[in-house]
């Protein structure tokens, strides 16, 4: 597996680029969830609108209550209760803003994040297993959680900065409105304080990719030593696993506390701003008071303004901080989202007829990436309803066609037919109706028995029943705690591998496929078992063409015909009578395999 994708470092972000691809983001997760955005802006302007409400509340109970009351001697009257009556008014005008921004900000983030990750998992589905092969499961397991949840951050606080710029421009036009010279001070203190916050975010964005790398890579560490857990202990390589894994996570820890402290500077700096500029307004507005040029009212209340805008221009700031680093996070996940190896389909069905199909293959080529060829100019037919051998050396292209015939690979060159139809015309999800494919490593979920034979489908008990037997599942349920709804852990480690291969057998013929493709499915089986099961297959009248690749003489002469391969290429196709008579490369392959078995059976190896 390689290593998570990083930035060039030869080609740095740029100050544009940043800026630029924070909005892109966020007009892109405005689209997915337009309403609960809009609510939540709708939200934060009742809350700011409440805020400026209250200064200008408070403005005027100074001038028409406090200083009438205290300074001029003047009756109370209802004047108090006038006031209380405006200012709880102001307080659910502001509690009901709350409500309706945090509730829908809540929404929108966690829409937005669990829409990110479907989009991830379906994308990943589609695209072909040679991309699968250039990325590690821990790091693809990291941008579905990690970079995902971090690159919907800058959602939880947008709304409310939102609703903070629409206050800031409420506040900007009422200090103007109160005094020119004042709305000057408080615009050329706001625009100092988001100019540093745009500045800061841009001197940490390379930080918040290089985190989002190292997050990767520590969790890719994690999931090979986890799922490795077999080899680990069985080489006492438990110690170097841990330094690996500790090496990784001290390099993270050491960016993020870096991140941080350079974090806490630029907030030091910008938070120390709004004081400073209370205090330059607050000795503004007295100087314009003693000239009389504005009442006290208004003093109070400009001054109020001021205090209530600490706090928004903060969450702006922060804001303009997140916005970066859910763009470093967002750039591993868009990567993989705007991946272009996807799987071409066609729009043919499959073919609901109760019988087996015909395999062609004509002129096939087939290498991996840009590796040597490892399948050259394959062509053999198939007749429906037969059961084939694919027989040959190590490395002789086996394996690789039968994933091939069950279309996991794309020819690069040629095609496979069934029943005269290219593979590659079939539509999604169709192909798995026509073909089966079970392979040596039999790949299990953590769930039951019947739930792994299922996998969810809509299947009569008989059929169940009936393919479990078949495949030989019946043979050691009994021997399990809870029959058929034993749960069997995560990839079925509670099971032993032949046991596990039986259940994927399963699993492939409860659907009744027109081609069943085994490739080695049943190594881990004694041969007595296997032999049965084969047998039980041909005596079944399944509604299949099965293509099997095999080892063992016992299994091979089940057969109605073999395709014996070498380096790639059909040198043969015939019965095990013809092949034995005209090739001996076979006879020889044949004696191999069978003296292997017994040198293993002799050392006790299974």
């Amino acid at each position: 597996m390689t290593a998570p994708v990083r930035r060039d470092a030869a080609a740095p972000a740029r100050l544009g680029e940043v800026v630029a691809g924070g909005m892109r983001l966020i007009r892109q997760f405005v689209r997915w969830h337009p309403w609960s955005f809009t609510l939540a802006v709708l939200g934060a302007a009742l809350f700011v609108s409440a805020i400026v409400a209250s200064a200008v509340v408070v403005g005027r109970i100074t001038d028409l209550v406090i200083i009438p009351v205290l300074d001029g001697g003047e009756a109370i009257g209802n004047r108090v209760a006038v006031a209380v009556v405006a200012v709880m008014g102001v307080a659910l005008w502001k509690a009901v803003g709350i409500t309706l921004r945090r509730t829908a900000a809540s929404a929108l983030q966690f829409r937005t994040r669990a829409d990110a990750r479907e989009k991830l998992i379906e994308q990943q589905l589609r695209l072909q297993l040679a991309w699968h092969d250039r990325r590690s499961t821990g790091d693809l397991l990291s941008v579905s959680e990690v970079d995902t949840q971090t690159g919907t951050f800058v959602l939880a606080p947008l709304p409310y900065a939102a609703g903070a710029s629409l206050l800031l421009i409420g506040t900007i036009i009422l200090i103007f409105a109160t005094h020119w010279i004042l709305g000057v001070i408080a615009l050329l203190g706001l625009s100092i304080l988001v100019a540093i916050d745009i500045r800061g975010a841009f001197s940490l964005f390379a930080d918040f990719e290089e985190a989002q790398y190292e997050r990767g890579k520590v969790s890719e560490i994690a999931h090979e030593s986890i799922d490795g857990a077999l080899t680990v202990k069985a080489l006492g390589r438990e110690a170097y696993e841990v330094a690996r894994f500790r090496i990784a996570a001290e390099v993270l820890r050491t960016r993020l506390i870096d991140i941080g402290v350079r974090f806490a500077d630029f907030r030091a700096i910008v938070e120390s701003i709004p004081a400073a500029l209370n205090i330059v307004m607050l000795v503004a507005a007295a100087m314009l008071v003693i000239n009389a040029a504005m009442t006290a009212g208004e003093m109070v209340a400009v001054v109020y303004l001021i205090t209530l805008m600490a706090f928004p221009l903060q969450l702006i700031g922060f804001v303009i901080f997140e916005m970066a680093h859910s763009q470093a996070a967002w750039t591993r996940v868009q990567e993989i989202l705007d991946a272009d190896e996807l799987i071409d389909h066609g729009v043919l069905a499959a073919r609901p007829v109760p019988d087996g199909a015909e395999l062609e293959s004509r002129e096939v080529q087939f290498a991996y990436g840009d590796g040597e060829p490892v399948l050259s100019d394959l062509r053999f037919e198939i007749p429906a309803g037969r059961t084939v051998a694919v027989v040959g050396p190590t490395a002789s292209g086996k394996s690789t066609l039968t994933m091939l015939l069950a279309r996991l690979w794309d020819p690069t060159d040629g095609a496979i037919h069934i029943d005269g139809r290219d593979l590659r015309q079939f539509a999604r999800s169709e192909l798995a109706l026509e073909v089966a494919y079970v392979s040596q490593e039999s790949f299990l979920f953590d769930d039951t028995v019947w739930g792994n034979v299922t996998l969810g489908s809509d299947v009569p008990d008989e059929d169940v029943l009936r393919a479990m037997r078949l495949a030989g599942v019946e043979r050691f349920i009994t021997e399990l705690p809870d029959g058929y709804d034993t749960q069997i852990g995560e990839r079925g480690t509670s099971l032993s591998g032949g046991q596990r291969q039986r259940i994927a057998l399963a699993r492939a013929l409860v659907r009744r496929p027109r081609v069943l493709v085994l490739d080695d499915a049943t190594s881990a089986v004694d041969p007595s078992v296997e032999t049965e099961i084969l047998r039980g297959l041909q005596g079944a009248e399944l509604p299949s063409t099965v293509v099997i690749v095999a080892y063992r003489r016992s299994s091979i002469i089940l057969t109605d015909e073999i395709v014996f391969m070498d380096e790639g290429r059909v040198v043969a196709h015939g019965t095990h009578e013809e092949l034995l008579a005209t090739q001996p490369g076979y006879e020889r392959l044949l004696r191999a395999y069978e003296e292997d078995a017994a040198r293993r059976a002799e050392d006790g190896a299974p």
